[in-house]
C-alpha cells in the first residue's frame, strides 16, 4: 500500500479523510419525500442500476480499506455506469490525488464543479492539485474560493486548505493576510515547523513559500515564526519579546528584523520604542514603504499630523500604485485642512482597492468637509455595503473563534 504523505509537517495527514469526504461531503442528502410521492408505486430500477450499486459498494469499500488503486478501478467503471454521480467522481479525485496523478485529479474535481459549482471541499481540493502541479496562482484563487464558500463541517480539509493558502498569499507578498491566516494556527497550538516557517516568513516579508527558504535564512525565519507564533498566543508573553529581542540582536543588519520587532513593539504600547524600530529601517533601506506607513498611521493616531506628513508623502512617491500609501496622505491631509488633496488622494486610493473598506470611511469624511452632500452618501452606501461583506467573509473563512491580535499598520488587511 502507497504511503500518504502529510500536506503540512507535522499539521494534518489527509489520511482517512478523503474517504470521509467522498461519502459525506459533495452530494448533499435527499429531501423526504412528500407523503403522496412516498406512497407511489416504486419503480423499476433503471438497466443496470444493480450492477453501478455493486460496484460503487465495492469502490467505497476499497476506499475505506485504503486499496487505493482498486478503488480507482472501481470508482472508474462505476463512472462509466453513471457519469453524473458527482459524490463518486470526488471520491475518484481524492484517490487520484492520493496516488500523486494530480493532473487526473484536477480533471476530477473540475468535472464535480461543473454539477455542483460551490463545493467548497471540490475547490479546496482543485487548488491542492494546482499547488501540487506548481500551478501557483490558480491554486491560490482555487483555495480562497473553498474556505469563502466554507469548510467548517471538514475541520482536517480547512487547516489544509488554510495552510496552504496563507504560504501562497506570503508567496505573492501578500505578508498581512498571509499572517492572518497563519496565526489562526497558534490559537489551537498548532506549532508545526511549515506554521512557524511561514509565521516567519510573513514577518520578514519575504516572498518564499517553506520549501523554497535559502539555507542561510531558514534560522533567522525560524526566530521570527517562534516570536509571532509566542505573540499570537498571548501578545504580552516574555517568550514574545525575548524572541523578538533575540531576533534583531542576532540579525542587527536585517531591515525587516528590525521591522517586526517595531511592530510588535507598537502593539503592546511602547510607541516610541517602536516608531524607533521603524526609523532604523528607514536608516538601512530608505525605500521601505510598509515602514513609512507604520510611522505615518501611528503618528496620525497621537495626532501628530505635521510629522506624519513626510512619511505618507514619501510612500506615495515611493510606491505610487499602493493604495495605503495613497490612503495614508489622504487622512493625514485632511486632518491638516487641506481637504482638495485628501480627496484626490483618497480617490486615488478608492480606484486602486475598490473594496477597501478603510478607505470609503475616509473618503466620506472627506466629502463631508467639501459639502459634497451627495458623495458623502454613495461614500457611505460603499462602506456599509464593503463592511458587511468583509465581515460575512470572515465569518465564513476563520479558523477559530477568537480574532488573532494584529500586528499590520492601518488601514487593516481587507
Amino acid at each position: 500500500m502507497r504511503t500518504r504523505r502529510a500536506l503540512v509537517p507535522g499539521l494534518v495527514a489527509l489520511a482517512g479523510l478523503v474517504a470521509a469526504l467522498a461519502t459525506a461531503q459533495v452530494a448533499p442528502k435527499a429531501a423526504p419525500l412528500p407523503p403522496a410521492v412516498a406512497k407511489a408505486p416504486a419503480k423499476a430500477p433503471p438497466a443496470g442500476a444493480s450492477e453501478f450499486q455493486a460496484l460503487a459498494k465495492r469502490a467505497r469499500a476499497a476506499h475505506e480499506a485504503q486499496k487505493l488503486d482498486e478503488a480507482m478501478a472501481l470508482y472508474q467503471k462505476a463512472l462509466r455506469l453513471r457519469p453524473s454521480w458527482s459524490e463518486g467522481r470526488f471520491a475518484l479525485g481524492t484517490v487520484l490525488y492520493d496516488l500523486d496523478r494530480y493532473d487526473e485529479a484536477r480533471a476530477e474535481f473540475r468535472q464535480v464543479l461543473v454539477q455542483e459549482p460551490k463545493s467548497g471541499a471540490a475547490w479546496a481540493f482543485l487548488g491542492m492539485c494546482e499547488f501540487r502541479l506548481r500551478n501557483h496562482e490558480p491554486a491560490l484563487g482555487d483555495l480562497q474560493k473553498g474556505r469563502l464558500l466554507g469548510l467548517a463541517s471538514n475541520p482536517a480539509l480547512k487547516s489544509v486548505a488554510d495552510y496552504h493558502a496563507g504560504i501562497l498569499l506570503c508567496r505573492f507578498a501578500q505578508y498581512e493576510a498571509a499572517r492572518e491566516i497563519l496565526s489562526n494556527f497558534a490559537l489551537v497550538d498548532q506549532d508545526s515547523p511549515g506554521v512557524i516557517d511561514g509565521l516567519g516568513l510573513a514577518a520578514l516579508r519575504m516572498p518564499y513559500l517553506p520549501s523554497e527558504v535559502p539555507p542561510d535564512k531558514r534560522e533567522m525565519i525560524t526566530i521570527a515564526g517562534r516570536a509571532i507564533y509566542q505573540f499570537t498566543k498571548n501578545r504580552y508573553s516574555p517568550t514574545a519579546r525575548l524572541a523578538f529581542d533575540e531576533l534583531v540582536t542576532r540579525y542587527p543588519e536585517e531591515p525587516n528584523a528590525h521591522y517586526a520587532k517595531g511592530a510588535f513593539l507598537m502593539t503592546v504600547e511602547e510607541s516610541e520604542a517602536g516608531l524607533a524600530e521603524f526609523r532604523r529601517v528607514l536608516s538601512m533601506q530608505p525605500s521601505h514603504v510598509p515602514a513609512m506607513l507604520q510611522l505615518a498611521f501611528h503618528l496620525m493616531k497621537e495626532g501628530r499630523y505635521e510629522e506624519a506628513l513626510p512619511y505618507a508623502e514619501s510612500a506615495v512617491a515611493a510606491q505610487p500604485d499602493f493604495f495605503a500609501a495613497h490612503n495614508a496622505l489622504g487622512r493625514v491631509l485632511l486632518e491638516l485642512g487641506q481637504t482638495d488633496r485628501s480627496i484626490a488622494e483618497l480617490e486615488t486610493a478608492a480606484r486602486l482597492a475598490p473594496n477597501s473598506v478603510q478607505t470609503y470611511f475616509s473618503l466620506a469624511r472627506a466629502y463631508q468637509r467639501a459639502d459634497r452632500t451627495e458623495d458623502v452618501k454613495r461614500a457611505r452606501a460603499t462602506f456599509m455595503k464593503l463592511e458587511a461583506a468583509l465581515r460575512a467573509e470572515r465569518e465564513k473563512t476563520r479558523g477559530v473563534a477568537a480574532p488573532s491580535p494584529s500586528l499590520d499598520p492601518e488601514p487593516p488587511p481587507e
